[in-house]
């Protein structure tokens, strides 16, 4: 499908700022662009993970929840809150066999997505992609172990609060007031949040509510701010000593 300069200004613009494509040159970032194609989704869908074992897919606008479904159970547990310039099950470009995760648009999302082939040649003949791709894949696995260490280690608050810090939006973006912004996951529900640390709604609803009373937190406009950054650090802090003890552990005196 042809593509107006303005919507390829608009993809080359998000793809500039995502870790995975800045610092490209111009044309090789056209000459990317040139094989996508854009899709849309209401918020809402579920996308079929199948998709993602044919083309490589960006998220351009909107969040993207990607989730681990228990059939027998129901339950629930989110692997990654995606954003604008994210590439989405990154792994397929090594790895072609599929799993089972469940996209779901958090928002009206906009995709471009080019043949998986084609964006598999990018790490082979673009040198300049695959310095950006090997770092954005451990970041990615980075999230994946800080997952599966609070969930096997750490206690509800404690992995409320190392979400909410792992999501605050650098110190310049503060507002006015000083607070601090929360990137992707500023207005999602609590149910979504209770996804997000392996807990259940409830749970969530009471940490929330006994930050807000504390002043930790403040729900302005719908969305949510840290209005006690150094609190919240306090809550976490729990988890940086574990970690720090089962460093020593495995490395020995």
């Amino acid at each position: 499908m042809k593509k107006s300069p303005v919507e390829t200004c608009h993809y080359k613009q998000v793809l500039k700022q995502s870790p995975l494509f800045s610092g490209l040159s111009d044309g090789l970032l056209e000459e990317m662009l040139v094989l996508f194609r854009r899709c849309t989704w209401r918020r809402g869908t579920r996308l079929d993970p199948a998709m993602f074992q044919e083309r490589f897919y960006l998220l351009i606008e909107g969040r993207l929840e990607v989730t681990r479904i228990n059939p027998e159970t129901g339950r629930t547990i989110t692997l990654y809150i995606l954003g604008p310039g994210d590439g989405i099950d990154m792994v397929t470009l090594l790895n072609s066999a599929p799993h089972e995760v469940m996209p779901v648009a958090l928002d009206d999302i906009l995709l471009i997505s080019v043949p998986l082939q084609a964006a598999r040649t990018w790490i082979e003949r673009h040198p300049e992609f695959n310095r950006r791709f090997l770092p954005y894949i451990g970041e990615q696995l980075r999230r994946m172990e800080d997952l599966a260490s609070d969930l096997a280690l750490h206690d509800t608050m404690t992995r409320m609060a190392r979400l909410m810090l792992r999501h605050i939006l650098p110190h310049r973006q503060q507002d006015g007031d000083g607070h601090h912004q929360l990137r992707l996951i500023y207005d999602l529900h609590d149910e979504a949040l209770a996804r997000m640390i392996g807990s259940v709604r409830q749970v969530v609803n009471r940490h929330l509510h006994h930050w807000r009373e504390q002043g930790v937190l403040l729900r302005r406009r719908f969305h949510t701010e840290v209005a006690q950054l150094e609190i919240l650090k306090q809550y976490a802090k729990e988890a940086e000593v574990l970690h720090q003890q089962h460093r020593k552990l495995i490395s020995g005196p």
